[in-house]
């Protein structure tokens, strides 16, 4: 793990004009959003904890670990048989998926250099032809790996879910007023929907 994002104080002061997001950021002083700078670890997890619960996820990932001999890289993770990796408990899938991004890290036609000069959209693209990555897996990587700024996952459950109790509106909360928010937050996306997270988990999560 690392040091708070360079933003985070900005942040912190300029977010806390909004009279919710003060209250959380004055609740949670104690952690802040970091990272752990390794885009392929960061990507086999989103991977692995697609449409299952956090305890599940959790399980499977030190099956993973396990398998990997606790070394999660892509030479590591290229010459592991798929049949090792579903005993794992990954989908067939989950575990192409996996098989298949070692294999473009390892022959480099998958390229994480590029993404520090991309914009927002254009890395989230770039990273969605992943297969098993879509948009929500994408904006985890920004926000989490690479500590990008201004990312409102509005496809998370758990985001809309802390904006309906803490901005009293009905779940699902409108799109529009979901949209509203973000126009409000930015350039801080990232630490409002970080606080708001904290608002419905006590635990900070981490990809």
């Amino acid at each position: 793990m690392s040091k708070p994002p360079i933003y985070w104080s900005k942040a912190v002061k300029f977010l806390s004009k909004d009279k919710i997001m003060r209250k959380l950021i004055s609740r949670y002083k104690d952690k802040t959003l970091t990272t752990r700078k390794d885009i392929f670890l960061s990507l086999c997890k989103s991977i692995i904890g697609q449409q299952i619960s956090v305890a599940a996820a959790n399980s499977v990932y030190l099956k993973f670990k396990k398998e990997c001999k606790g070394k999660i890289n892509p030479k590591v993770v290229n010459v592991i048989k798929s049949s090792r990796l579903k005993k794992c408990g990954l989908s067939r899938q989950k575990v192409r998926g996996i098989k298949e991004l070692a294999k473009k890290f390892v022959d480099k036609t998958f390229n994480p250099r590029v993404i520090k000069k991309m914009g927002d959209e254009e890395a989230i693209l770039y990273l969605s032809e992943l297969r098993q990555i879509g948009r929500w897996s994408a904006e985890m990587i920004l926000l989490f790996t690479y500590n990008r700024s201004n990312i409102w996952p509005v496809q998370d459950i758990g985001l809309l879910r802390a904006i309906s109790n803490n901005y009293k509106k009905s779940y699902l909360p409108p799109m529009s007023y979901v949209n509203r928010l973000k126009k409000r937050f930015s350039p801080y996306c990232s630490v409002a929907t970080w606080y708001l997270w904290r608002s419905i988990d006590d635990e900070p999560i981490q990809y």
